[in-house]
């Protein structure tokens, strides 16, 4: 019997049907590597960017966040060819330092292909790290996801690193209520809009990409603010290395 999904336990609902997805996903064959308790990488991740890029705000864009997970990487690429600046997150946020920047002029100084940059091992091996105070205002947000509504909701793997950096983002003023906030899933990501509830942290989406088609969802829910401190988990501020002296700072007004 395999073990249940690292993340699993913290909201039951979501724990369904993101088993639902991974189990779809499996039985039709279209991800690709490990799929359960994953940001599933899935067959048409590269179309699902082509489409994505199609949109007029990515086009408009300078800076774009995206999601770590192996199913954003041709996106990434797609970022780095077209001269954007690429800014994510380590892995899990687990070291001391939680974000890195790629900047394709400097890695075509350095000889370093996009191809490999843009892969979980090339941007930590190749970005430069950054603190959240040193990120510029973003342009264009990626989020990773493991089930998405047409009205905008989604769950992603039951972290919740996403919110929590939307929510440090939106403290910091590096993104508004214009801030395009978008996924790339594979069609069969797509859930019925009751099975995925967007509560008050949540950020909903506006652009959902598939290898079928690109999906406005024209939601008018309101964003919320920063960070609720005391509802971060005590798991999150033992897990994540820095949590707790940008808590500190952000509290305390100096960020």
């Amino acid at each position: 019997m395999s073990e249940p999904p690292r993340w699993a336990g913290r909201s039951p609902a979501k724990d369904v049907i993101r088993a639902e997805v991974w189990q779809r996903m499996q039985t039709a064959g279209v991800g690709i590597g490990p799929v359960l308790g994953m940001i599933p990488t899935f067959v048409g991740a590269d179309l699902a960017a082509w489409r994505l890029a199609q949109h007029p705000a990515w086009s408009k864009a300078r800076t774009v966040k995206t999601n770590p997970d192996h199913a954003q990487t041709p996106l990434r690429i797609r970022a780095l060819y077209e001269g954007r600046i690429v800014y994510t997150p380590v892995p899990c946020l687990t070291q001391d330092f939680p974000y890195l920047r790629l900047d394709p002029a400097r890695l075509l100084e350095k000889g370093i292909s996009f191809e490999m940059a843009a892969t979980p091992q090339g941007f930590m091996a190749h970005g430069e790290r950054l603190e959240f105070e040193q990120i510029e205002p973003l342009d264009f947000c990626v989020v990773g996801s493991v089930a998405v509504s047409r009205a905008g909701g989604r769950t992603g793997k039951g972290a919740g690193f996403a919110d929590l950096e939307t929510g440090i983002f939106r403290a910091l003023g590096l993104v508004s209520d214009h801030t395009p906030m978008a996924t790339t899933v594979h069609s069969l990501q797509l859930v019925p809009d009751a099975a995925v509830v967007i509560e008050a942290h949540d950020t909903p989406l506006d652009l959902i990409a598939t290898e079928a088609e690109l999906i406005e969802t024209s939601c008018t829910l309101p964003r919320p603010g920063g960070v609720d401190w005391p509802s971060v988990r005590p798991d999150q501020f033992k897990t994540i290395p820095f949590l707790s002296r940008l808590r500190d700072r952000m509290t305390s007004g100096a960020a």
